[in-house]
């Protein structure tokens, strides 16, 4: 079985010497060559490359955005038979998509895991998201949202650049800052269309899941929509109203993973959904797996059935 390790250097929770050690691991049980990531989309071009080869297994040691890449570069083409296995080994700040098929946070242990998935051949197959925006399309595998959630990732991107790390106190004081001073509150720019229903208003901010949690704040889940699966379509979370008083009904039900009732009709909730396009009257940021992507005027969500093999 031949297989690449694609790896993010500036992971967040690796060390070098985890990942030397990981990889010596993985080189004992497989046929593996290591890749490390120097540039934004390397880790695109090695996972297009890894398909073209015939590789038989792509693995990540990275974060969510590490393993989006590569997931963007394994299907360029298309979904198909010749697609790479996909792997993750947790080596971020959330690691959404490795803790979502099951595997355990800690990267060496996740190895261990991964390891017996390839001498067992365990593996599930599962479904997709794909944002289409500016002539572009791109797979996601948890998530992706316009408004204040990709204005958060993107105030977050910032301060990373600026040195400073990205621990779950310093995500969750960005957040609040962002929804309490920074963000509109008034005037709403996005608008809902789904095929053959009427249009939805008045919308603050999209979340589309994917599958469930939407992502940790260290080991709290974090869940707005609960029912998200990767065997089912997309679900969509978003709010009409960011009152204050609304917003902690919001922040409750993302914590408890439970339905709110809103009798104000404050908070659009889609489940199993095929097909959605979010319309700004105004340019909205877009993030993809938690990647910020920049402003958009649209996108269209379009759910993916069995796109992917990943080993769990």
């Amino acid at each position: 079985m031949r297989a690449l390790l694609v790896v993010n250097p500036r992971a967040t929770t690796t060390s070098p010497r985890t990942r030397e050690v990981i990889a010596r691991a993985l080189s004992a049980a497989i046929d593996l060559d290591v890749a490390d990531t120097t540039h934004r989309t390397h880790a695109t071009d090695l996972a297009r490359q890894a398909r073209r080869d015939g590789l038989d297994v792509v693995l990540v040691l990275g974060g969510d955005g590490t393993v989006n890449e590569v997931v963007n570069g394994l299907l360029a083409d298309g979904p198909g038979h010749d697609v790479p296995m996909l792997g993750t080994i947790p080596g971020g700040s959330a690691n959404v998509v490795a803790r979502s098929v099951g595997l355990p946070e800690d990267p060496v242990e996740a190895t261990g895991e991964l390891i017996e998935a390839l001498e067992h051949k365990r593996s599930r197959t599962i479904g997709l998201g794909l944002a289409a925006y500016d002539g572009r399309q791109r797979w996601f595998v948890c998530n992706a949202g316009l408004g204040v959630d990709a204005e958060i990732i993107e105030e977050m991107e910032r301060q990373r650049a600026a040195g400073h790390e990205a621990t779950p106190a310093r995500y969750l004081q960005t957040a609040v800052l962002q929804i309490a001073l920074r963000t509109e509150r008034r005037e709403p720019a996005l608008v809902v269309r789904r095929p053959g229903v009427p249009d939805v208003e008045g919308v603050f901010l999209t979340i589309v899941q994917n599958s469930s949690p939407w992502t940790f704040l260290g080991p709290l889940p974090i869940d707005p929509c609960p029912r998200a699966s990767f065997d089912t379509g997309l679900d969509l979370f978003a709010p009409r109203s960011l009152a204050v008083l609304h917003t902690l009904g919001h922040v409750r039900r993302m914590l408890l993973g439970r339905r709110t009732t809103y009798p104000f009709g404050g908070l659009l909730s889609l489940h199993d959904q095929s097909e959605m396009t979010v319309v700004a009257t105004r340019p909205t940021p877009l993030q993809v797996d938690g990647d910020a992507v920049g402003p958009v005027e649209s996108v269209t969500f379009r759910s993916v059935p069995r796109a992917l093999n990943v080993l769990v």
